[in-house]
């Protein structure tokens, strides 16, 4: 009696992974397609997501980001696991550092320590109470360089943890077969 329940259990499994299999890969194709729109106002061949490009993105999280694509894909698999804070403070802090104009600078510190640095703070990141409490006293008279320390640390974080997991999940792996497949398509 007991293989009758086993028997149905396990077909039921090898279904659901079958319909998972198929649902990651159309995910990664609407996902390619999405990519490639974003950026579709270059007809270039550079402009278009290409497998050697994805496949670099495995190399390092400053290759990642150096790429448009890998940008924009790492910031969605970031959204979907609702940890975005810590690229969204990171990309902040890289426009903040061009700033030229020092009225700028000093409103746009405020409004990077209120919505990232602040304790309780809608986007708060994930750094020590020193970096913080030195962060604070630095937005009163604030430098390009007043975010370093925890810019280091958010991409510290990103580094050891986001970034492997990105290499690992279905939204990278699937990018990276559907590319594989057109390219041997022709």
């Amino acid at each position: 009696m007991p293989s009758l329940i086993v028997e149905p259990l396990n077909t039921q499994h090898f279904i659901m992974d079958q319909d998972d299999r198929k649902r990651n890969k159309n995910i990664g194709k609407n996902f390619m397609c999405r990519l490639q729109c974003m950026f579709s106002h270059s007809s270039s061949s550079e402009s278009r997501l290409s497998l050697e490009d994805t496949q670099q993105w495995s190399q390092s999280l400053e290759r990642l980001l150096e790429s448009k694509y890998g940008m924009a894909t790492f910031r969605n698999f970031l959204k979907s696991e609702y940890s975005d804070e810590n690229i969204e403070f990171w990309l902040t802090c890289e426009d903040y550092k061009k700033i030229k104009s020092s009225f700028r600078m000093s409103s746009r510190a405020k409004k990077i320590y209120e919505q990232f640095i602040k304790a309780e703070s809608p986007k708060e990141i994930n750094i020590d109470y020193h970096t913080r409490e030195q962060i604070k006293r630095n937005v009163k008279t604030p430098t390009i360089h007043c975010f370093d320390d925890a810019q280091k640390i958010v991409y510290g974080l990103m580094e050891r943890d986001s970034y492997p997991r990105f290499l690992r999940s279905d939204i990278y792996r699937t990018l990276l077969e559907n590319l594989a497949a057109e390219a041997t398509k022709g």
